[in-house]
């Protein structure tokens, strides 16, 4: 049996279909309809109305974080977080990663959000290897929950059986 901490759950499921506060899109800086869960995230909550509230935005830099309604999603925000494309690790692509979590959840804070739920950010098309963002992740989010602003609940969800293995394993050793 796996232990996490109260405030965490990992899930087999679809992010577009969490009930939750706030979800996080894995977006590109254009913040534009891309494929894999940014393009999940636009379909489900209203192409249009999504693609028009992130062109007001004006893009977002790798590393930071926007938010846009959840339109026709059951969460009240969405958070776009924009990663790193994987380059070998050698252009700060940890920093990066970690950072986009960071000002996810920090925004999500600011917000007044309670809960939120996270993909894999940067592990699809952007090439991130799977167990060095899942340890990241980790390091990220306890240190956010130690701080003033924690959440009652964090959700790293997937569809993909690998990717939810390797984050079990990563929270559990």
């Amino acid at each position: 049996m796996i232990t996490l901490p109260q405030y965490l759950s990992i899930l087999k499921v679809d992010l577009t279909q969490r009930r939750v506060d706030a979800v996080v899109n894995a977006a590109n800086s254009s913040l534009a309809q891309g494929g894999g869960v940014d393009g999940a995230i636009h379909r489900a909550a209203g192409t249009a109305d999504l693609q028009k509230a992130c062109e007001a935005l004006g893009g977002c830099p790798t590393g930071e974080a926007k938010a846009t309604p959840g339109f026709k999603l059951h969460a009240i925000w969405i958070i776009h977080a924009v990663g790193p494309r994987w380059q070998g690790g050698r252009e700060g692509e940890p920093a990066l990663l970690a950072s986009a979590y960071r000002t996810s959840l920090e925004l999500a804070g600011d917000l007044k959000c309670r809960s939120i739920a996270f993909p894999a950010i940067s592990c699809g098309i952007y090439g991130y290897p799977l167990l060095q963002a899942a340890r990241i992740a980790r390091r990220t989010i306890e240190a956010f929950q130690a701080g003033p602003k924690a959440l009652k609940l964090i959700e790293l969800v997937f569809l993909e059986p690998d990717l939810m293995k390797i984050t079990e394993g990563v929270w559990i050793d």
